[in-house]
């Protein structure tokens, strides 16, 4: 018998709702572990002054970033990758956690045992260095691919989109559940590519209304917006996770 997406959204759906307080709660907590790492772990508001100094928005706006780069001072260059390092590790850290106590949460609450955000991370603890490795290459993957041509980077972005699950479930390694994510996310296209598409415009649409955010404080906002992503790929990941499923007992 076939898989009906419409049966895939229909569960996604009940679960994310039956769900939706402890959903909430590691969307949020996670966002939060992500916005103080990066703060704790970025340079001073001193030493990002310093980016602006001896630049014109009139002398940059037609810049490319390589340009602007090499444009920098190496006191400059050596902030700015300081910070870009700080968001990017802050930002792995919190998608890790939030896989790693997602997909234990779906497993425990469909082996109807008790849960909580707190218990469903500690369990989650075995799983997180295999989820670290995993995501930093499939994120680096389809972050190049993205910046190339766009296309590549939603291809791959589809290819891997399963591999977290198989991680999980199966025990495999980062690579062998890059495999065998990619021969089953083609196999399946079409189950798979409008679910991950949909994820991609939802994260496109929160960093655009980032930088339309400013009724709160920055640290406020920060965590509201990262709450909000944190529950697009919760959405993204439940789905996942009964597709896969659904895939092992056909």
């Amino acid at each position: 018998m076939p898989i009906m997406a419409s049966t895939l959204y229909r569960d996604t759906l009940n679960f994310f709702r039956n769900q939706f307080a402890s959903i909430l709660l590691l969307a949020l907590l996670t966002a939060l572990i992500s916005v103080v790492l990066e703060h704790a772990l970025s340079p001073g508001s001193e030493q990002l002054m310093t980016l602006s100094d001896g630049t014109h928005m009139g002398d940059t706006a037609d810049m490319s970033l390589q340009q602007l780069v090499q444009q920098m001072s190496v006191d400059q260059q050596r902030v700015l990758l300081k910070a870009s390092a700080a968001g990017t590790l802050a930002g792995l850290v919190g998608n890790v956690l939030l896989a790693g106590g997602l997909l234990t949460m779906i497993r425990l609450v469909s082996n109807r045992q008790p849960v909580s955000v707190v218990r469903a991370i500690g369990l989650s603890a075995p799983l997180l260095p295999r989820l670290l490795l995993l995501i930093f290459l499939t994120t680096l993957l389809v972050q190049l691919g993205l910046l190339l041509i766009i296309v590549p980077g939603i291809l791959l972005a589809i290819a891997f989109s399963l591999a977290p699950v198989i991680a999980t479930s199966d025990n495999l390694g980062a690579i062998k559940s890059m495999r065998l994510s990619a021969r089953l996310a083609f196999a399946n296209l079409r189950l798979l590519a409008p679910a991950v598409l949909f994820w991609l415009l939802a994260k496109a649409a929160v960093l655009l209304l980032a930088t339309q955010f400013t009724l709160v404080s920055s640290l406020a906002a920060a965590v509201l917006l990262n709450g909000l992503s944190n529950l697009i790929s919760a959405l993204l990941l439940i789905y996942l996770y009964r597709l896969y499923m659904l895939l092992q007992q056909a």
